[in-house]
């Protein structure tokens, strides 16, 4: 892919990596805000970031540096602030095989970072050692979606849930072709990516637990989680109003019990 350089006095250099679309938030157990266009998508979490940029090669830039420079701007060209995320400060990694994930050592910087988006007219994500941009985004709607995100935020810490949906207990499901199958799973916390176990008809393995699993499409109606097994499986789990299912293979595996 093709990088430009940020030149702040002709800002038509810089629009092919644009993201021209209004931000727009996402409730649920796993509430973000989110702007998503162009190839593009930066979506905040209760405590952490996922940015998808246009490019793969780029996510392995930015991880392989482990850093990543937040520069707000209030017009599109006046640099009002800037934030640089790196070694010191931050851990990167790529997860769901695209987005890089960034946590922030300190829940303050995260904060900082937050307001300033609700606060700016655009924002550029770059190098943190050259003037070349991997996203300019604008954040027209960010306010709105990042108060709802905060409150949603809020009202998970203070009822003790975190920001990641829990396995609903004792939960069976049942279906398959020829044969057929019972499933059960659980999220649990490993300190490791396999952060989730599936039990298929007795027989348990471990799993990673995927919430960006369509990456920068629209997910399904309905869509929770992806759990990725350890032999290549793949399990996609549902919860719409009273029905909660699972799609595994070519089959759905409803609820039954």
């Amino acid at each position: 892919m093709n990088r430009l350089s940020i030149l702040f006095t002709s800002f038509l250099l810089a629009a092919p990596l644009s993201a021209m679309a209004d931000w727009q938030f996402s409730s649920g157990p796993s509430p973000n805000a989110f702007i998503q266009a162009n190839n593009i998508t930066l979506e905040l979490q209760c405590d952490r970031i996922r940015f998808a940029p246009a490019g793969y090669e780029d996510s392995q830039d930015i991880v392989n540096k482990q850093g990543l420079s937040f520069r707000f701007m209030s017009n599109g060209t006046t640099e009002v602030g800037a934030f640089q995320a790196g070694r010191a400060n931050s851990s990167f990694r790529v997860v769901d095989n695209y987005p890089v994930e960034i946590e922030f050592n300190d829940a303050n910087d995260y904060v900082f970072i937050l307001d300033q988006i609700a606060a700016n007219a655009t924002l550029n994500l770059s190098m943190t050692d050259q003037d070349i941009s991997y996203a300019i985004l604008e954040l027209k709607g960010s306010s709105a979606a990042i108060r709802s995100l905060k409150r949603s935020c809020s009202n998970l810490a203070s009822s003790g849930s975190g920001s990641r949906p829990e396995a609903p207990e004792g939960v069976v499901y049942c279906g398959g072709g020829g044969t057929q199958r019972q499933i059960e799973y659980a999220i649990v916390d490993t300190g490791s990516d396999w952060d989730a176990r599936v039990t298929v008809n007795g027989e348990t393995m471990d799993a990673m637990t995927s919430y960006s699993y369509f990456g920068n499409a629209e997910p399904p109606r309905g869509f929770i989680v992806a759990l990725l097994g350890q032999d290549r499986s793949e399990f996609l789990v549902f919860e719409d109003g009273s029905e909660r299912w699972i799609e595994y293979g070519d089959y759905r595996y409803d609820q039954c019990n």
